[in-house]
């Protein structure tokens, strides 16, 4: 479980900058590469990878820090992905400095953003994005992302495709949101409450764990798969970013659902995928 605050998003900045100091520029900025939008399988496989450069940008306003896996350049379709996030969570960032106009904020506005190659095989490659965005306030906005891409079929999977029917989220947001409920039941008893106020934590969250795995895919689109030793999936963990199934407090939260669950409800083109329960 993560939780993205200020002080450990500045944390990050300064392993960034220390990391970056050999590739910027003389004014010290790592000039991010253009951002190019996810392409579909003919362009996935004609264009080059964008350039996967740490950005390094600090200014009186803001202080930016991205960094890239080296790796993924072997997927431009991948890479392009996530220099696209990237590019629209900085351009958010910049939005909200446009707004303070000739103010300075009492700390400067920050972007600390992760990417990490989670699973790299020819079969199944998944990229995690990790971060948090502070543009005022007690604390900054948690960035949580996946990106699973098929390099033999040069294209991302997206929750939709994996699994087209409401009758498979149902079954599936089902599992989870058990899953969710049991968790939020142990954090309750760990701490130091009355079985009264520990019942009245669980009833509360359990509303948020039901609209955050309502049966759309929309719910479970966050997802990295778990590989066996074969190289097929065996699970797939589901990320929940806080606010979705709980409070800011409970940080990003996560449930892995077996192939076993899943595989019923898993379209043919990629059951294969999958290992056999």
């Amino acid at each position: 479980m993560k939780k993205y605050r200020q002080g450990s998003c500045a944390a990050v900045l300064v392993l960034l900058v220390a990391a970056g100091c050999g590739r910027n520029n003389e004014a010290g900025v790592a000039e991010q590469a253009p951002a190019v939008s996810a392409a579909g399988p003919a362009a996935a496989g004609t264009t080059a990878a964008p350039d996967l450069r740490d950005v390094i940008e600090t200014t009186s306003r803001y202080v930016v820090g991205i960094s890239y896996p080296p790796a993924a350049a072997k997927y431009p379709g991948l890479a392009r992905a996530l220099v696209t996030y990237a590019a629209a969570a900085k351009e958010e960032l910049l939005e909200a400095v446009e707004v303070l106009g000739n103010d300075k904020p009492t700390a400067p506005y920050e972007l600390s953003l992760s990417f990490e190659l989670a699973v790299d095989t020819p079969r199944v490659v998944a990229a995690t994005a990790d971060g948090s965005r502070y543009t005022g306030g007690a604390h900054g906005e948690p960035l949580v992302a996946r990106f699973v891409w098929l390099p033999g079929r040069e294209e991302m999977l997206s929750a939709a495709q994996m699994v087209p029917s409401g009758e498979g989220w149902k079954a599936i947001g089902g599992y989870v949101a058990r899953q969710l409920r049991e968790q939020a039941i142990a954090r309750a008893e760990a701490e130091a409450l009355s079985p009264e106020e520990q019942r009245a934590q669980v009833r509360n969250l359990s509303k948020m764990i039901d609209e955050g795995t309502s049966p759309t895919a929309d719910n479970f689109a966050q997802f990295q798969p778990l590989l066996d030793a074969g190289g097929r999936i065996a699970a797939i963990r589901f990320v929940f970013p806080p606010y979705q199934v709980g409070p800011y407090s409970d940080g990003t939260q996560s449930v892995d659902v077996p192939a076993k669950v899943l595989l019923p409800y898993v379209a043919p083109a990629y059951q294969e995928l999958f290992a056999n329960p």
